[in-house]
């Protein structure tokens, strides 16, 4: 998706002496869009005072990423900041060379890309709240601090047919790595490239659980054609799937419990420049601590499904979340 220039929405008004009069009444900041400012009554945004704040808010330009940046920057405007919307960034080099250099102040990355991207490490951490705290300690040298770490976890996953998973008794990848072991065929996996040669893909996981699946049952397809091969169950009862996918609830598969914590964990948390985080330290870790408690794995494949599926805007599929789990009012 090529770079889209953000524009900076403005409050209507009939001139700016009454823009000037109305702030001086509320105490409002203008937020750049969304709900058009603080918030009153019993969200967790009317709690927090952050008017006189202005901060940056960036994201990558993918689905899940859009929608987190969204996330962020209406809530922080429900808290009565100033943001400067600077989302739909392309790739994860640009979006953190932006927080680095100061051109965005925040951004929701995953655990994992950083430690093995910007972070330069080759072997991931074992166990989401380590590999967070990994992160955490090793960025705060660059000056960005990260928080707010959610449940949801956009790591590579092993996934199974959902009639083959009840067929052949298949919950967990050490059910899948037994079936491996005794019927190759049936445990046949379907994947896109790089998964089977990743030091955080197929390898790790077959060293951990002890299996070793034959390459002639290692279907390597184009992406989009993973889905629906595992779908259809040809060539593959299981697939290599993102765990966040949309694709996984539209095909309703059974993602596999990965019960010896062999595959590297992507969870999301808010990346954010140490000096603006320690200016409002308490209220961002109040707005985000509450939004990251609500966003599960699975949450956070609905929200994927409701844009990638049901044709959604990324910010209508935000302000839902945030007015359905109460951190913002509707």
């Amino acid at each position: 998706m090529p770079f889209c220039a953000t524009t900076t929405r403005k409050l209507r008004v009939l001139s700016a002496l009454a823009v000037a009069g109305l702030l001086a009444l509320s105490g409002c900041s203008s937020g750049a869009g969304g709900s058009g400012g603080a918030d009153t009554g019993d969200s967790v945004a009317a709690s927090i005072h952050l008017a006189g704040t202005q901060i940056a808010v960036g994201s990558k330009e993918f689905t899940e990423q859009q929608i987190l940046g969204q996330v962020a920057v209406q809530a922080l405007e429900a808290a009565g900041a100033t943001v400067d919307d600077r989302t739909n960034l392309v790739g994860t080099p640009v979006v953190r060379g932006a927080l680095q250099s100061g051109e965005i102040d925040m951004y929701w990355e995953y655990t994992g890309t950083a430690w093995l991207g910007p972070l330069g490490n080759t072997d991931p951490i074992p166990g989401e709240q380590a590999q967070f705290d990994a992160v955490k300690q090793a960025d705060a040298a660059n000056g960005i601090t990260w928080f707010a770490m959610a449940g949801a976890n956009n790591a590579y996953a092993i996934a199974a047919n959902p009639d083959a998973a009840k067929e052949l008794g298949v919950s967990t990848i050490s059910d899948w790595a037994r079936l491996a072991q005794q019927n190759p065929r049936a445990a046949a996996l379907c994947t896109s490239a790089e998964f089977p040669t990743r030091n955080d893909g197929l390898p790790a996981v077959e060293k951990t659980y002890g299996f070793d699946l034959p390459a002639a049952n290692v279907a390597v397809l184009d992406f989009g054609l993973v889905y629906t091969s595992v779908a259809a169950r040809e060539p593959c009862n299981f697939a290599v799937v993102f765990g966040t996918d949309a694709q996984v609830l539209q095909n309703k598969l059974v993602v596999l419990q990965d019960d010896k914590q062999a595959l590297a964990t992507y969870n999301v948390a808010v990346s954010m420049r140490t000096d603006v985080y320690q200016a409002n330290a308490a209220a961002y870790d109040t707005l985000f601590g509450a939004i990251a408690k609500q966003l599960t794995t699975e949450r956070a494949t609905q929200l994927n499904a409701k844009v990638d599926i049901d044709g959604e805007t990324p910010e209508d599929a935000a302000r839902e979340f945030l007015v359905e789990t109460k951190i913002i009012n509707g």
